[in-house]
Order: C-alpha cells, then structure tokens, then sequence
C-alpha cells in the first residue's frame, strides 16, 4: 500500500496534471522539465504522507524539516565520500587533466540529483526498511534493504562490467546502503538521509569521474579526471564507490554508526514500534 500511494500520487501528476498544466500555459521545453521535476518530487513527497496518515494513522515527524541536521547530513556525505577521493586524488590513481569551472546545466544536474537521493530514501528507507524493520527489527531489515539497494544498482554497470567488478558494485551498494540506512536510523528523517546521499553523489559528479557507473554527466563535472590504477583500487566502471578504498572508509563508519546507535538504543526489535526524533532515546 505505500508503495500503490507513492507511485500513484506520481503518476497522477505525469500523466493527468502536467499534460493538463502544459495544455492551458504552454510552458517552453526547458520550463516544463523545471515543472516536472518539482512536480514528482512533491507528488512522490505528498504521496508518502498520505499512506502514513490515512492507513498508518500516525504522524510524520520523518517529514519535518531539521535544518541542523540536514546540513550535518550533507556535509558527512560530502566529507566521507570526499576522504576516500581525495586520497585516491593525492596518490595518483585518480588524476585531473582538466578544469572545467561553472557551465550550463551544473546546477540542473545538482536538482536532478538532489530528487533522486530523495525518492530512493523514500523508497528505500522510509518505505522498505521502515517497515522491514517493525516486522524483523533493525538489523535484518538494514542488511536485507541495502541487498535489494544493491541488486536495484547492477544495471548501472552489467553491460559493461567484467564479473569481478560486478561483484565489487554488489558489495559497494550493499554496504552504502546500510551506510544510508543508519543515517536514518540516527536521524529518523528523511531529508537528513536525503541530504547525505545526494552531498556524497554531488561530490562524485563534481570531480568528473562516474557516478555510480553513469558517464552521463561527466561533461559538465567541474573537473575532467581519469583513472591511473587497477580497477580493485579505482573502483572500475562503478567509480570511486565500488574502490576498495572507499570501502574501507565505509566498513570503518559502519562500525562505529552501529556501535553508536547501540549505545543511544536506538536499535529495536522485531515488532517493536521504531523511536523517532521526539521520543526519548536514553
């Protein structure tokens, strides 16, 4: 049922408002996708809301905006993302042949990717792990979502991909997702999640190697950078997330984010309600 209200309420806005807003303003191509954009982040938003409110029957305090939290989200994302390639930068395996600066469409992709961080956190953590977790509690619920994260995320890369490095991009997504889990774990809100994910994805994009295999946007980066290591230490065609360094980081912050949340109980068991922000977490 979550997931019937937030397609629903997304395809009510593609298929039904926008044509009917582009029929009666005649919006140009570049506005309508402006349109578009916004619409399917607030419908997708909107949707969300309406299945906890009218079937859970409770309030959204994973909703509410946390301004400190947001920008603590996005500055780790960026800044534990941003560890991992700048080391991969200082030694030579990743090298910059070129600087880009500011060009058209920078801050476009910065929107889409902004959106997409928010519709997977909706999707795969307030949704899947939320209520993965009331049935089986925290833990099977954080590792069996990042698996179904990670097997979503092959298709990124399988095409191109040699079998090691579709293994590396298996256990890459596995372990950032459970990153991304216990960040909303710690938080229980979606836009700090959101804000984390999409610092770490921005922060990839800006330095103009792939993102999360996508080539797509490397053209736009502020940087044009390329690879001068073996694939097991750049992170092949899955990029700077799939290197064995980054995992490392990621394995270390796991560690630490899960010893944490045990000591502030915020860990629960199966069929147990999950505390959120306003309940007392001692």
């Amino acid at each position: 049922m979550a997931f019937a209200a937030y397609l629903a309420t997304m395809q009510f806005f593609r298929l039904l408002l926008l044509p009917a807003i582009q029929h009666v303003f005649h919006p140009g191509d570049a506005v309508t996708s402006l349109v578009r954009r916004i619409g399917i982040f607030c419908f997708a938003v909107l949707g969300y809301w309406a299945y906890v409110r009218l079937v859970e029957k409770r309030k959204v305090p994973e909703l509410r905006p946390r301004p400190l939290g947001i920008a603590v989200g996005g500055l780790s994302g960026a800044g534990l993302i941003g560890l991992a390639m700048g080391l991969l930068f200082a030694s030579g395996v990743y090298v910059t042949t070129a600087y880009h600066g500011l060009q058209e469409g920078l801050w476009g992709i910065a929107g889409v990717i902004v959106i997409a961080a928010t519709l997977e956190e909706i999707v795969f953590r307030c949704i899947l792990f939320r209520i993965l977790e009331t049935g089986w509690g925290t833990m099977p619920a954080l590792w069996l979502n990042s698996l179904i994260f990670a097997f979503m995320h092959i298709g990124n890369v399988e095409d191109r991909a040699s079998p090691q490095e579709v293994v590396a991009t298996v256990l890459s997504c596995v372990l950032i997702g459970a990153l991304w889990t216990l960040v909303f774990v710690h938080s229980r809100n979606l836009w700090v999640a959101a804000a984390n994910h999409a610092a770490w994805n921005f922060t990839i994009f800006l330095s103009g190697v792939p993102l999360s295999g996508s080539e797509d946007w490397r053209g736009h980066a502020l940087f044009a950078s390329e690879y001068r290591g073996p694939a097991w230490l750049t992170g092949g065609v899955f990029g700077p997330e799939a290197s064995l360094l980054t995992l490392a980081i990621v394995v270390a912050s796991l560690a630490g984010m899960i010893h944490w949340a045990r000591a502030k109980h915020r860990l629960v068991r199966a069929g147990t309600a999950p505390l959120h922000p306003e309940v007392s977490l001692e």
